[in-house]
């Protein structure tokens, strides 16, 4: 394993070098290092190509600038987690149903925190899990709340694929179910990333007002019918409100 990877490890060494150097030379690379010239050169060319370095013009390196996005991002999810959770935590001993946390990652979603232990049946959720944006009720809540050029943008390019009986395929049913999430404040899904399962969701934002994360109550269908779905949806709007007020949110 280790010698697949050599050259990964090789060039996070040099990486590392920078925590407690705020720029280098390249002999001093080299020194540090204890890395043969030549494959420090090849490593720096492409650590400096992909961004994650840069040669200033008296020929020492530097972090490249996509250490800020990479910063920034830690920064903003751990943020979200760390105030989210004892919120989930009060939601969760409420409606004894499990609780997710998602944050967006590109074109998915991405499971950060989840608390289910409460809950008699289990889903199988996971931290660190992913699903597209359009199917699934946290999901598709994050994407319901981005601006609409983006929405366009995303449901032209996706390919509706189905996870479960309920997983929504037709582009303009899509569109309904966003619009219908715009006005409602949350949105719902049932059997959608699995069969017998339902969700309701509610966005999270920040500071700026854009959306950046969503949080659900999860559980099996049979408990997301009829009066408990008014009920669950005042209860995590609640939870998404009281998070996204820690984020800096105000209501226009």
């Amino acid at each position: 394993m280790y010698s697949k990877n050599k050259t990964v490890v090789r060039s996070m060494d040099i990486l590392n070098l920078f925590i407690d150097h705020a720029q280098l030379t390249f002999q001093e690379i080299i020194d540090l290092s204890g890395i043969p010239k030549t494959s420090v050169y090849r490593m720096l060319t492409s650590l400096e190509e992909l961004g994650f370095l840069e040669k200033g013009t008296d020929s020492k390196y530097r972090l490249g600038l996509i250490f800020l996005n990479f910063g920034q991002l830690v920064s903003s999810r751990l943020d979200i987690r760390q105030f989210a959770l004892p919120i989930m935590q009060e939601l969760h001993d409420d409606v004894d149903e499990a609780i997710n946390l998602i944050v967006k990652q590109g074109n998915e979603a991405m499971y950060i925190e989840k608390i289910d232990i409460n809950q008699k049946v289990r889903l199988y959720t996971a931290i660190g899990r992913r699903s597209p944006l359009y199917a699934g009720a946290c999901s598709r809540v994050i994407l319901s709340f981005l601006p609409a050029i983006e929405i366009e943008k995303y449901i032209e390019s996706v390919e509706l694929k189905p996870f479960a009986m309920g997983t929504i395929t037709d582009k303009v049913d899509l569109y309904k179910a966003i619009h219908q999430a715009q006005k409602d404040g949350y949105t719902i899904s049932h059997s959608e990333l699995e069969n017998y399962t339902s969700a309701i969701a509610a966005p999270i934002f920040d500071h700026k007002g854009d959306v950046i994360a969503g949080i659900s109550i999860a559980g099996i269908e049979a408990n997301y019918q009829n009066e408990n779905v008014p009920i669950f949806a005042e209860k995590i709007k609640w939870a998404a409100e009281r998070i996204s007020e820690k984020l800096g949110y105000t209501k226009a």
